[in-house]
């Protein structure tokens, strides 16, 4: 008796485990660093891709980027053989590069604001 409410237990406690809310988004993350050092911002983030001054304000351009696998087309493609026999041919899936750039504005060595755009901020 005590095993089957131990399992029931575990069971139910994975369960919840399955339902635990994700991780914080990236807006979450790069909140973190408003009113920071740029030094800071640096330190986690490494030496920024592109820098612009305009202003009094300092832009820093910080770039991600992955791979991820593409979907196979839903059709199989049917070429014909050596003798005129259709035989199906499945495509292959295919690699995709995505990207995500984080812009953050700097006044005085402070953080003030941040942006971000491309396929790979999700």
């Amino acid at each position: 008796m005590r095993l089957c409410t131990a399992a029931a237990l575990t069971a139910g406690l994975g369960l919840l485990a399955g339902c635990a809310a994700p991780g914080p988004t990236l807006d979450q993350r790069l909140s973190a660093f408003i009113n920071r050092p740029e030094g800071e911002l640096v330190a986690a983030l490494g030496v920024p891709t592109r820098t612009y001054e305009a202003d009094g304000r300092r832009f820093l351009q910080f770039e991600s980027q992955s791979t991820a696998m593409a979907p196979p087309e839903p059709y199989p493609y049917y070429p014909y053989g050596y003798w005129g026999m259709r035989r199906p041919w499945m495509s292959s899936p295919g690699y995709i590069v995505v990207r995500c750039d984080m812009t953050f504005a700097t006044r005085q060595g402070i953080v003030e604001s941040f942006s971000f755009r491309g396929e790979g901020c999700g």
